[in-house]
């Protein structure tokens, strides 16, 4: 045990895993929770389970927080405010960009070295290959505490400014959700005739790894600021075609509800001027600010 002491705070399912991840990694890990019987398990595994807040925060150098949003960070945090002059915090715990800024500035008024995170990963991927966790913050922390951290997943240091990593958090999520939300759409169109989703699955993620390779695309028109390069399939096109989708769920009895934000923006681009171009300059629309 010569590794760095670590203490989790919170033991919800991701919580629990990071605990495992640390033990694994041969570091003293004490453990907190508000219903302490989550603990057992891990004390049975090696843990230490700490009685309060207060004694949680004293056990190590390094102080991992995993709670259900902000607001409990600092209702933990708050009463032992005066303990944490010195300890570095590493508070992966989902939230917005906003919310690890007035964080990160909390923990500065009292002392502690903070670092937001952003964990890309579910419970079981923790310490696989599979998972990785974005950090933003304290360069102190990261560098100081990397063994520890790198036990959890792959680490990725985003940079000083703490809301980087939720910002890059939420943006990876809400790829993931526009993704799973044309899968759920994609399922119930074939599942209105009776297709088994096992029998379609398939071919919908073969289509699904084909337009993948629009990601890099998209973002080096996004960059250049020139939608109109490598364009195969012009916005015009698209548009023009986007209402055969709604009507044909409709007429299948699937609500379109899912997919039918994009066609009013794809017309009011194509209405700019904007019909040679490819889709990605639909972000011009979706930005409410310079």
């Amino acid at each position: 045990m010569s590794n760095t002491p670590v203490t989790v705070l919170g033991l919800g399912d991701m919580g629990r895993a990071l605990a495992r991840a640390l033990l694994k990694a041969g570091h003293r890990t004490t453990v907190w929770n508000r219903t302490a019987a989550k603990a057992e398990a891990l004390v049975a595994e090696g843990a230490l389970r700490a009685e309060t807040v207060a004694e949680a925060v004293a056990a190590s150098p390094l102080v991992v927080v995993c709670l259900l949003d902000y607001d409990s960070v600092r209702q933990t945090l708050d009463p032992v405010a005066g303990a944490l002059s010195g300890t570095a915090v590493a508070n992966l715990t989902s939230g917005t960009p906003r919310q690890a800024r007035e964080m990160a500035a909390w923990a500065a008024e009292r002392g502690a070295d903070y670092l937001d995170g952003g964990i890309m990963a579910v419970p079981p991927m923790i310490a696989t290959p599979a998972a990785f966790v974005l950090y933003s913050g304290s360069r102190s922390v990261f560098e100081t505490h990397r063994a520890a951290l790198d036990a959890l997943a792959q680490s990725h240091y985003l940079g000083e400014d703490a809301a980087l990593a939720p910002l890059q958090d939420i943006a990876l999520l809400s790829g993931m959700y526009g993704m799973f939300s044309g899968i759920l759409h994609a399922f119930a169109l074939t599942g209105s005739e009776g297709i088994k989703a096992a029998d379609f699955a398939p071919m919908l993620q073969r289509w699904l790894n084909s337009m993948s390779g629009a990601v890099a695309g998209f973002a080096a028109q996004i960059d250049s600021g020139d939608h109109a390069q490598g364009v195969v399939s012009n916005l015009a096109m698209q548009a023009a075609a986007y209402h055969h989708l709604l009507e044909a769920a409709e007429e299948q009895g699937v609500s379109p509800e899912l997919l039918a934000p994009l066609g009013p923006l794809m017309a009011r681009r194509v209405a700019d001027g904007h019909g040679h171009e490819d889709l990605s300059g639909l972000v011009h629309l979706l930005r409410t600010r310079a």
